[in-house]
């Protein structure tokens, strides 16, 4: 029996697919399974359009056997087998697809489609058999035939005897080596993670001699072991079923068995779409943070199926990076894959799904934070910071998307706030919605910045999250009505009186002010009368777009650039330390110097800001001590 030559072309095609096309060799066997559920799928096609055969679906199915002894996995399906013309055709020449054939002149009904369409995934087998053979008999046909190949050098076809129709393919395993173990190919629980793993939703049964223990006796504390015939597959995804039937505790269950998370999810979403793409889509929101969740070791994405056939175990081009905390899956019938079916030769389809799935999870969210403020709270503990990332991220392109469902510390209802919340309780005179920044919510009561805009009853949010402010920065404003800072230079608020004597403490000690900026030099811009203090002698804020927290935040970063925040030194001249600053500016020239700096040495601390000089600073303390 003389050997058949692949095609040149196959041939250079077939050493890509064994050697460079799939990036895991497991993958070999979800694409015979996947080809097995093909050949039967075509059997339930032609028993749509032909009275004479009729469709048990107890009769198809597709089994795994494995000899360790001889080193063979054998892959066996009972549907529509092939044709000596057609195994000359599909698998005599690469990336020849029968499938895509029948696909072709077939229309497709009942929610199947034809999984294998680029005639390549057969020969996946290569990547780990030293030969492979293929016995198969055609539907309705009396002659059964053998195609063998040990790769690149060709293949043989011969007739063979084959009882009912159907193909069996023996794939003689290679020697496993220091580099590669093959032996797992040929073992039984991994085999059955791998069904599990990519063919779990193949909707025929995948069956296997499962092994098995049993007590040898009732008084026995000896145990037997014993094989059966199992099916390992679940076949009926949760996604196609319908929404009715399924309850939470069916949603949840799925959640642990493709390992989303160790949390109850907060909500979950199904999505069964058939629009400009098909697609269904099972989305989950935790409860809890992964522990790298925030580290750029943490991989987003959805588990991605094509018929059911796990594609990506994590599809990032599914989340947006705002919401890159969603766990779940999509399988769509439309996805345009390539040909080791492991990546997507363009984008568009995914494009739309995302574009949904966005919608969505805000529609989720939105439900959440207003139905069950209680739960939100708990996602947002873990996954608020996320988005308001995202609202800072890509020049703010999701600040509308997000904003709604920021929140923040209310100075005056104690406890987290939307944004929307903030504006429905704003005064009629408040021209800004005010926040201010620091470490903790402790440290921000303390501020001597928010004592003008807490007098007014204007409500103040609390910025703890270094991100905040850079968050808020980028949206600018919300419902048109602009955020300020408690420590900004202008707060908008009409203080009559106030301003007024401040008009004329700045006029009347220009001088004072002025040797005190000289005094400090580069170190801030100005100096001069406070119109927001009320009981503290001093603090700073600061003028132009970089804050004072921003430049906590920029300067702890890894390529510290020495970023600094035009700074304003602000006095306050009803308090009694201004009456002693006038008497040494009058008196003594070195002690209003040594009070100077121990001014703005006090605001960087209450701001939390590094001393340039602590040694300087203790000093100068002690000197205040002494005199």
């Amino acid at each position: 029996m003389a050997e058949k030559q692949f095609k040149a072309e196959s041939k250079r095609l077939l050493e890509l697919m064994i050697n460079s096309i799939y990036s895991q060799r497991e993958v070999f066997l979800r694409e015979l399974i996947s080809n097995a559920s093909d050949a039967i799928d075509k059997v339930y096609y032609k028993a749509l359009t032909d009275d004479s055969i009729q469709f048990d679906p107890a009769d198809y199915y597709i089994k795994i056997e494995a000899d360790k002894d001889n080193r063979i996995l054998k892959v066996i399906d009972t549907g529509i087998g092939m044709t000596q013309d057609e195994l000359e055709s599909n698998l005599g020449v690469i990336a020849q697809s029968g499938s895509l054939s029948f696909k072709n002149e077939n229309e497709m009904k009942d929610g199947h489609d034809i999984i294998g369409q680029f005639g390549v995934g057969f020969y996946a087998a290569f990547m780990v058999a030293d030969a492979v053979t293929v016995i198969t008999k055609a539907y309705g046909s009396d002659d059964a035939y053998k195609w063998e190949s040990q790769g690149t050098d060709g293949y043989t076809i011969e007739p063979y005897e084959k009882a009912e129709a159907g193909t069996e393919i023996y794939i003689k395993m290679k020697e496993s080596t220091d580099d590669e173990d093959y032996d797992q190919y040929l073992d039984e629980q991994t085999l059955q993670t791998i069904i599990k793993k990519y063919s779990d939703f193949i909707r025929y049964p995948i069956k296997m001699n499962v092994t098995k223990s049993e007590p040898k006796d009732e008084e026995s504390d000896e145990y037997v072991e014993y094989t059966e015939e199992e099916t390992v597959n679940s076949m009926v995804p949760i996604w196609r079923k319908n929404k009715n039937e399924l309850t939470d505790e069916d949603y949840e269950q799925f959640y642990q068995e493709q390992c989303f998370g160790h949390d109850k999810p907060l909500k979950h979403v199904h999505l069964q779409v058939d629009g400009n793409v098909r697609y269904n889509a099972i989305l989950f929101i935790p409860e809890t943070a992964p522990f790298d969740f925030y580290t750029q070791e943490y991989e987003k994405g959805l588990q991605l199926y094509s018929n059911g056939v796990l594609i990506m175990e994590k599809c990032a081009d599914l989340l947006p990076d705002h919401f890159s905390f969603v766990k779940g899956m999509v399988d769509s019938e439309d996805l345009s894959l390539n040909i080791s079916r492991e990546m997507l030769q363009h984008d568009r389809q995914l494009k739309l799904i995302e574009k949904n799935i966005n919608k969505k999870v805000k529609q989720q969210l939105l439900q959440l934070q207003q139905n069950d403020r209680e739960a939100y709270e708990r996602f947002y503990d873990s996954f608020g910071r996320q988005l308001k990332i995202g609202v800072y991220s890509d020049f703010g392109a999701n600040k509308e998307t997000l904003q709604d469902l920021l929140m923040f510390y209310s100075s005056t209802e104690k406890k987290l706030v939307t944004l929307d919340d903030y504006v429905s309780r704003m005064k009629e005179d408040q021209p800004y919605i005010y926040y201010a920044a620091g470490e903790s919510r402790d440290r921000i009561e303390k501020l001597p910045q928010t004592e003008l805009v807490a007098d007014k009853g204007y409500e103040i949010l609390y910025f703890t999250d270094e991100v905040d402010e850079f968050a808020i920065t980028m949206m600018a404003n919300y419902n048109d009505i602009e955020f300020r800072s408690v420590s900004s230079g202008d707060l908008g608020i009409d203080l009559d009186e106030d301003d007024q004597q401040a008009t004329e403490e700045a006029d009347a000690n220009k001088a004072l002010f002025d040797e005190m900026k000289t005094i400090l030099s580069d170190k801030v811009k100005e100096v001069r009368v406070s119109k927001r203090l009320k009981s503290h002698p001093v603090c700073l804020t600061a003028d132009g777009d970089i804050s004072l927290d921003m430049e906590k935040t920029l300067n702890m970063m890894p390529n510290n650039q020495q970023i600094n925040a035009e700074k304003v030194l602000e006095i306050n001249v009803n308090h009694d330390i201004f009456d002693s600053l006038k008497q040494v500016y009058n008196q003594d020239e070195e002690t209003f110097k040594l009070y100077t700096n121990l001014l703005y040495n006090q605001a960087l601390l209450i701001e939390g800001l590094p001393v340039n000089d602590p040694v300087t600073f203790t000093n100068d303390i002690c000197k205040v001590m002494v005199s």
